[in-house]
Formats: C-alpha cells, structure tokens, sequence
C-alpha cells in the first residue's frame, strides 16, 4: 500500500527555518509530480511548491524566496526548507504526489496526513 508520511514540522519563531519531509513507501510503477500544500486555519488548502520528475520547480508567489522544494528519488523522498518563517505561514503541511501504482492503471493523488508548522509572532 502506497503511503506517503511527513515529518518535521513543529513551533519556530519568526525568521527561522524548519525543513519538512515527505517519505513514499510501498511498491509502485512511476511518480511524476510531488509537492506541498497547506491549509491553515478556516482557510482552503494551497499550493506552496511543486516538483516535476524532471526537477522543475514551482511556487506560489507568497513563498518564493523564502521555501525550496527538492526531491531525493534514492531516498523516495521529498523536502520543502522553509527559511524566513513568518506567522503566515502557519499551516498543516500536507505532501501530493501523482502516483502511477501499476503500469495498466491511471495516475492518481496521493496524499499524507499532514504536519503541523506554527510560527510565533
């Protein structure tokens, strides 16, 4: 079963950094796209960054800058640094990738539950 399972997130103050991990697990045939996302308090959830196989990146235009996004296929891995915190960004932080499990099924998203960044004023 294919399981992705962030980690890193916790309290840090304003002007900090914290760097996010995204971990896949289980068996699949291809990954393209993966990313990050948050979605604060009584707000939708957003894109904050993007990564294609290829390594292109994308960001929304409140954190350039300030996040970057990368990926480690070796490791089944990606990461978002977060440096320049600001209480805005307080948010859970969920992981996306495009999965393909197998070769004769459609991609789809997967998702992971979510790790907690709070910046303090």
């Amino acid at each position: 079963q294919v399981q992705l399972v962030e980690s890193g997130g916790g309290l840090v103050q304003t002007g900090g950094s914290r760097r996010l991990s995204c971990e896949r697990s289980g068996s699949i045939f291809s990954i393209s796209a993966m990313g990050w996302y948050r979605q604060a308090p009584g707000k939708q959830r957003e894109l904050v960054a993007t990564i294609s196989s290829g390594g292109s990146t994308n960001y929304a235009d409140s954190v350039k800058g300030r996040f970057t996004i990368s990926r480690d296929n070796a490791k089944n891995t990606v990461y978002l640094q977060m440096n320049s915190l600001k209480p805005e960004d307080t948010a859970v932080y969920y992981c996306n990738a495009l999965i393909k499990e197998r070769q004769w099924v459609p991609p789809r998203d997967y998702w992971g539950r979510g790790t907690q960044v709070t910046v303090s004023s």
